[in-house]
């Protein structure tokens, strides 16, 4: 799927909507209001719908997870091969996961999180750079970045509620995990709605506005601190990317 998106993304003159869809002979792209779908697209009538409705970025991811079924589609061997290994919700839940792969391939081209990786490593700042760079959400940039990290690591999107946001300056917030991912093999997790003590670095980053670099942990819900190498990156408005890098997790799990 990524040597699918890799190819059409060569044959594209760039990566906004109008250019994306160029690449496709004959496929009409149209925004419409679509309720709680984000889009589709319509082999029969030649048509990949877009909610008009929802946030642009989300728009634009949509469009390439669309143009994704179009490509897969196109694809007879790796069709085949698909729906020889899996069938019923399985099948479709599989192909799903595949089109998020090739969109994010499509968005954040091998060259550009190379780039980003040899600038900042594998670390909270280097997400929020590639979300910047692909105009991507944060939640996009993390999974994509996260499934080629080589070492431990998970990584966390944390932001302030936006009714905190609106509330009188001086109010009490709460900062706490909105996304979280893991590179292969990592079987830890850290369940959104985790509160971020305001010790811990990624609450630091936050009210300093500076990238926070340090040995700390986990701050995981149950109260257990996992030792952790941590960069805390201030991001969009009341955001923080940070990642979690488990230098011993080998010994630990071994």
């Amino acid at each position: 799927m990524r040597e699918l998106a890799s190819a059409y993304s060569q044959r594209v003159p760039g990566l906004d909507a109008h250019s994306l869809i160029l690449g496709l002979d004959g496929i009409e792209l149209k925004y419409m209001p679509m309720g709680e779908r984000d889009g589709a697209y319509d082999p029969e009538h030649h048509v990949i719908l877009i909610n008009s409705k929802v946030r642009p970025e989300r728009q634009r991811f949509t469009l390439a997870h669309e143009i994704s079924h179009a490509l897969l589609l196109d694809d007879d061997d790796l069709l085949s091969d698909i729906h020889d290994a899996f069938e019923g919700e399985r099948l479709e839940e599989v192909i799903e996961s595949l089109c998020n792969v090739g969109a994010a391939s499509l968005l954040m081209p091998q060259s550009l999180m190379n780039e980003m990786t040899q600038r900042f490593g594998y670390t909270g700042r280097t997400l929020a750079e590639l979300a910047r760079r692909a105009d991507v959400s944060h939640s996009t940039a993390l999974y994509a970045l996260a499934e080629q990290t080589p070492q431990p690591t998970l990584y966390t999107v944390c932001a302030v509620s936006r009714q905190e946001q609106e509330e009188a300056a001086g109010a009490l917030k709460a900062l706490s995990v909105r996304v979280f991912g893991a590179s292969p093999g990592v079987k830890y997790s850290i369940r959104p709605g985790t509160v971020i003590p305001d010790d811990h670095p990624i609450a630091r980053a936050l009210d300093t506005g500076f990238e926070m670099s340090e040995q700390s942990y986990v701050p995981f819900r149950s109260g257990r601190r996992m030792p952790a190498y941590v960069v805390a990156y201030p991001a969009r408005g009341f955001a923080v990317t940070a990642s979690f890098t488990f230098h011993d997790l080998k010994e630990e799990n071994g």
